[in-house]
């Protein structure tokens, strides 16, 4: 008997897929893990939170793989804000915060999310205080756009989805998100795809 694989991207274009010029999509509640922080791209810490997620969505997978449900890993998101009085782009990178997610298929549970922590943890694979955590987000009514090129060089994307807001009379109501859709170990960093994507109201 062949196991089939979920590949969340395939089975839920709406939200893996976006176009480079603005548009207004409707996004249900979602199941994440996450782990939150604040931290340079890039810093030790960051690192080291991605890896602790990888783990763990890894665990999830291969625990809901010997029950017969596999699925395939999805694209690492992020929701980037700040605290400050100052602009995002104006604010010194050490005191950026963000949220690193992974979605998950509908079956994966809060239940399979703490036997997967305890496992790590038991195998000193995960320190105890760790900040992972299982939780629904609803972003609703969103604006979008495919960024191409570096995660750096994203102001002329962001300016066309401002631009759109205003011209449809709408309003940011939710933190920067991103979804990584290319590798940047494997991309060149002027073709990298990334959608953007904040909700509005």
């Amino acid at each position: 008997m062949i196991m089939s694989k979920l590949n969340l991207i395939e089975a839920y274009p709406e939200y893996y897929k976006a176009k480079p010029s603005p548009e207004l999509v409707e996004l249900e509640p979602y199941q994440y893990i996450t782990i939150q922080g604040n931290s340079e791209p890039n810093a030790p810490v960051f690192l080291a939170a991605i890896n602790d997620l990888y783990k763990l969505v890894y665990g999830i997978k291969f625990y809901h793989k010997n029950e017969g449900m596999d699925f395939k890993i999805p694209k690492m998101e992020a929701f980037w804000w700040v605290e400050g009085e100052l602009p995002f782009e104006e604010t010194p990178q050490e005191e950026w915060f963000w949220k690193i997610m992974f979605r998950m298929p509908d079956f994966v549970g809060e239940g399979e999310f703490n036997l997967a922590v305890d496992k790590l943890v038991k195998e000193r694979k995960l320190d105890s205080d760790h900040q992972l955590k299982f939780e629904s987000i609803h972003e609703g009514k969103s604006v979008q756009a495919l960024h191409i090129g570096s995660y750096y060089d994203e102001r002329g994307t962001l300016e066309k989805m401002f631009v759109f807001m205003k011209e449809n009379g709408l309003e940011v109501n939710g933190q920067h998100h991103e979804i990584y859709i290319s590798d940047p170990r494997k991309t060149a960093e002027e073709k990298l795809k990334t959608i953007l994507r904040y909700a509005v109201k």
